[in-house]
């Protein structure tokens, strides 16, 4: 399974210390040049750049496709539109991505989107957490932000 992430959802997750669940559910990620370096660029001490620099299932892939990269960043910043070129140009079966505007883009381009809440749901589905709660509790604390009617409606499609 061909999969690519965008920056907030490893971000959140290595700041909770939950960063193995995209490994439980996908096996290996893949991310662009952009969103390597933004997570670079967060500090050596930060999470994501520890994650990124010692996981050997999250690997950084080139770009080809210019023309289509250059025409998302005309709409979006360098992470979404490398992460959504990249998915489009491999084919991958799905983009992990949170930020509305990439998300609309991905989706008007045929590929399949799922955001870290869905990821949550995903996890606990098939059996890697016991809870969606906690951790959503904690990527609030973590700075987070969601919305209080869809913290309900993610709890209640987690079945809590």
């Amino acid at each position: 399974m061909i999969v690519v992430s965008n920056t907030s959802p490893l971000s959140n997750l290595a700041a909770i210390g939950r960063i193995e669940l995209l490994q439980q559910l996908y096996g290996r990620i893949l991310i662009p040049p952009a969103v390597y370096q933004e997570i670079i660029d967060s500090g050596e001490t930060d999470p994501a750049t520890l994650a990124i620099q010692s996981l050997d299932w999250i690997e950084c892939k080139s770009i080809s496709n210019q023309s289509l990269l250059q025409k998302l960043q005309i709409n979006l910043d360098p992470g979404e539109a490398e992460a959504i070129a990249l998915a489009v140009e491999l084919k991958a079966e799905r983009l992990i991505i949170d930020e509305r505007k990439g998300r609309n883009e991905a989706i008007q381009l045929g590929l399949q989107v799922t955001g870290l809440l869905g990821i949550l749901i995903a996890a606990k589905q098939q059996g890697f957490i016991s809870l969606v709660q906690p951790i959503l509790d904690d990527l609030r604390t973590n700075g987070f932000w969601i919305h209080d009617r869809l913290y309900t409606e993610t709890l209640q499609l987690a079945g809590e």
